[in-house]
């Protein structure tokens, strides 16, 4: 039995590439460059928003300048409108729930900014018991760095072997061999499953609750 299971939050406990993808629209609309297909963004998230924007922007204009005013705009209207069409996944809720009841720990690991991912949990998970949720912070590396990871380790009094660390990107993979956790990729994310192997994945799981075999 496990412990602690850490999880991403995008692609992996919530679908957000919709109202990902129609904000970053809105703020390269505001600032006159090109918008991007929905399907285009599975590729552009996973590494922080200053790497999203980066990645949306024009080769050519992707100066810090830039960066900044993107984010200005993609904040402004993200803020309000992040939970449009953003939906927990299928099973989402009931495993988070059952492993309440089972007495293991829960905790959250992202690359989004923090206040959108306490937001983003509150919103939709207010009955679930998490002992940590953090996001991106200023003067924290961005994932793959293990550094959040041993951040929910050390307040949560769990060693690592007794954790698991569930994601659906090569991202999480790294992120979770860095830091010495077992890692579960999902397949029901932003990546695919080849991505998943090709990143060292331990496991590989199609639904929600077949993370109950692996943590129980």
């Amino acid at each position: 039995m496990k412990e602690l299971v850490i999880f991403d939050l995008d692609g992996t406990l919530l679908n957000t590439i919709a109202d990902l993808a129609i904000s970053t629209n809105y703020a390269l609309r505001r600032c006159g460059f090109p918008e991007h297909r929905e399907e285009e963004y599975f590729h552009f998230v996973g590494n922080g928003i200053t790497k999203l924007f980066e990645r949306a922007l024009p080769e050519e204009c992707r100066s810090s300048d830039n960066v900044s005013r993107v984010r200005r705009y993609f904040l402004e209207y993200y803020s309000v409108h992040n939970t449009d069409y953003t939906r927990p996944y299928d099973k989402v809720e009931e495993l988070l729930s059952v492993l309440n009841s089972h007495g293991v720990k829960i905790a959250v690991a992202s690359n989004k900014y923090q206040a959108g991912t306490q937001k983003l949990i509150q919103y939709f998970f207010p009955g679930i018991d998490f002992v940590s949720v953090l996001g991106q912070r200023d003067g924290i590396p961005v994932k793959p760095a293990p550094d959040i990871v041993y951040e929910i380790l050390n307040k949560s009094g769990v060693e690592a072997e007794k954790a698991l660390y569930v994601g659906d990107s090569d991202v999480d993979m790294f992120t979770a061999k860095a830091a010495g956790v077992e890692s579960v990729g999902v397949t029901w994310g932003f990546r695919s499953r080849e991505e998943l192997i090709e990143a060292g994945a331990c496991h590989l799981v199609d639904s929600p609750i077949e993370i109950l075999r692996l943590s129980l």
